[in-house]
């Protein structure tokens, strides 16, 4: 070889990696608080905003999962994972957790999460309108409802004295959910009994205590705890005929009696709308995180007659959706 095919084979073998990866697919990587199969709908609707910026899985982007199934302990490591993966865009869902580990594990990567609260208390962004770093989504605002599912509750059950409330230590915005729901209690005169869970064991005493309590109606928090024990919790209820209400529609579909809540699926929907259009070049600093708009109350009248409870027609004139 000579001194000039040496010096093109070089330059060649020196272009040749930074072609391929221009050739290769970004990454989005997605770290989630809950499990895939509480999320499905949340997932394809995330798939249908990135459809909305034109991208689309497999064809010209590609993702990585990393699920916590609710044990926030795990997030720390599964968000340096990605990281590590040098992905393009760090997408964090299931509520404030899986947040702001992302927003530990790199202040580089544009990070587009989903939280309940404000994220300018948790540190995440310096203002709604302008977040000014690396990190934009949006702000569900299912934690600040939770007088407003009680006062839902305790109009299906006008005559019960005691409620049941299952808050998440271990969730951010859980003292705040707790006050709130105290203050709520007094106002209608009733008794709440607020059982602390954050793992299976503590689940299942708090049920033991429920019904020691004789609580007549239990109110489900916002927490992606919950959404990952959904099927526990709404299976306790129907054993217990314990009418019960939950954060997100999935809940009724799988049983649960009366919803309360933004729309999951719109949510994640702008998630992965956020997510696409970073990849084309906007940054996280300058987009707006947007707040819910869109909440529905749902009712599954099937639950309702197992329960052997009739739902008062103003409730069901409210409703958004009835499932029968």
């Amino acid at each position: 070889m000579n001194r000039r095919d040496l010096i093109l084979g070089g330059a060649g073998a020196a272009a040749w990696p930074l072609a391929a990866r221009a050739q290769q697919k970004p990454t989005i990587g997605f770290l989630s608080s809950r499990s895939p199969t509480d999320s499905v709908d949340g997932l394809a609707a995330f798939r249908r905003g990135l459809g909305q910026a034109g991208y689309e899985d497999g064809r010209n982007i590609a993702i990585e999962f990393r699920w916590a199934e609710g044990r926030y302990d795990r997030l720390e490591a599964l968000a340096a994972e990605l990281v590590n993966r040098q992905v393009a865009v760090l997408v964090a869902v299931g509520g404030e957790p899986a947040a702001l580990a992302a927003k530990a594990a790199t202040a580089t990567i544009p990070i587009v999460f989903s939280i309940g609260g404000d994220p300018t208390k948790l540190g995440l962004a310096a203002s709604f309108q302008r977040p000014g770093g690396n990190a934009t989504g949006i702000s569900l605002l299912t934690t600040q409802l939770e007088p407003k599912r009680l006062g839902l509750l305790h109009d299906l059950l006008p005559g019960a004295t005691v409620f049941g409330a299952l808050v998440d230590p271990r969730f951010q915005p859980a003292e705040d959910q707790a006050k709130e729901l105290q203050v709520a209690a007094r106002a209608i005169d009733r008794r709440l009994i607020l059982a602390r869970v954050s793992d299976d064991a503590e689940l299942d005493a708090a049920f033991e205590m429920l019904v020691e309590q004789q609580a007549s109606g239990l109110l489900v928090t916002a927490s992606p705890f919950f959404d990952t024990r959904s099927n526990r919790i709404i299976a306790f209820a129907a054993r217990q005929g314990m009418p019960a209400i939950y954060q997100f529609r999935e809940f009724a579909l799988a049983g649960g009696l009366i919803v309360y809540g933004v729309s999951f699926a719109d949510g994640y929907r702008q998630v992965g709308d956020y997510a696409g259009r970073i990849l084309q070049g906007a940054v996280p600093a300058e987009l707006p995180i947007l707040q819910s708009v869109k909440f529905e109350l749902v009712i599954n009248l099937k639950t309702a007659r197992a329960l052997g409870l009739i739902v008062p027609p103003i409730l069901l004139a409210q409703a958004n959706e009835v499932i029968e």
